[in-house]
């Protein structure tokens, strides 16, 4: 049946102007017609999501998702029986999450950023949510380096700022805080002033001078280890939890200066 639904729709898109060069880009067809490869990865990747984040929190644990967008590692959160504060301030995305979690008590959403201290700040509005920023520096740094050379920052808005030791104050201290902020992991870190678990930050080759200063931060707060991850390979690159010096040396020496990923950190009792 789906042999024949691909031949009948192949046939029809490519009496369409402009569509049977298209058509010739696999991407095209699984958009279309739900290519059972790619739903097969998506569950594949979901189960690894879930094996990756139940090291760092499990059931009636409280986790902080900052930076929430659209609820993606939200919902990883809930499916390991974690209550989620999910921390995202721009309007479009806050509506789709107060629609899709409003019958779940176990999501609170905030809608604000964080920063160094309680205020106002402005956020530098993406064609692409995902890539919205506080952080002009940060946005140069990738516009320079062509990363994310498809999309523009037209717009801007005034959003409200908290700090993570606020969050603290009136949540309680997490098991795990994910922070992807786009740049500005440094200020939302030095909101922070006591250890409260383990915290993963994103990092980018353009902007690993912050990456560093966060991992500096981090380990003056307390004792410290860290590892890290790439892309969205839910795997951690080291063997074994380093310490901070080691930590920096592994990043500054990546060989390929296009990759992203994520530096997780815990705290050693």
């Amino acid at each position: 049946m789906r042999t024949k639904m691909i031949v009948v729709l192949k046939s029809f898109l490519k009496r369409i102007p402009g569509v049977g060069e298209a058509w010739r880009h696999l991407g095209a067809t699984r958009a279309l017609i739900g290519h059972p490869r790619a739903s097969i990865q998506r569950v594949r990747h979901s189960r690894q999501m879930l094996r990756f984040y139940s090291e760092f929190m499990g059931k009636s644990d409280l986790a902080f998702d900052v930076g929430a967008s659209l609820g993606n590692r939200t919902d990883v959160f809930l499916k390991l029986g974690a209550t989620v504060v999910a921390v995202e301030p721009q309007d479009a995305c806050v509506q789709q999450l107060r629609k899709k979690y409003q019958n779940d008590r176990r999501v609170i959403i905030v809608q604000k950023a964080l920063g160094d201290k309680e205020g106002k700040a402005e956020l530098m509005v993406s064609d692409g949510h995902q890539i919205s920023s506080l952080s002009r520096e940060w946005i140069s740094s990738v516009k320079a380096s062509g990363r994310f050379s498809m999309y523009r920052w037209d717009k801007s808005v005034i959003v409200s700022v908290t700090t993570l030791d606020n969050l603290v104050e009136e949540y309680g201290k997490p098991a795990f805080c994910k922070i992807d902020v786009e740049g500005f992991e440094f200020e939302v870190l030095k909101g922070l002033s006591h250890p409260i678990g383990a915290i993963s930050f994103e990092f980018t080759p353009e902007f690993i001078d912050r990456a560093t200063d966060c991992i500096e931060r981090l380990d003056n707060m307390g004792v410290a280890r860290f590892n890290y991850s790439l892309g969205e390979s839910m795997r951690l690159s080291l063997r074994t939890w380093v310490e901070a010096e080691e930590i920096v040396e592994v990043l500054m020496s990546l060989p390929d200066k296009t990759v992203f990923g994520d530096v997780y950190a815990k705290f050693v009792e």
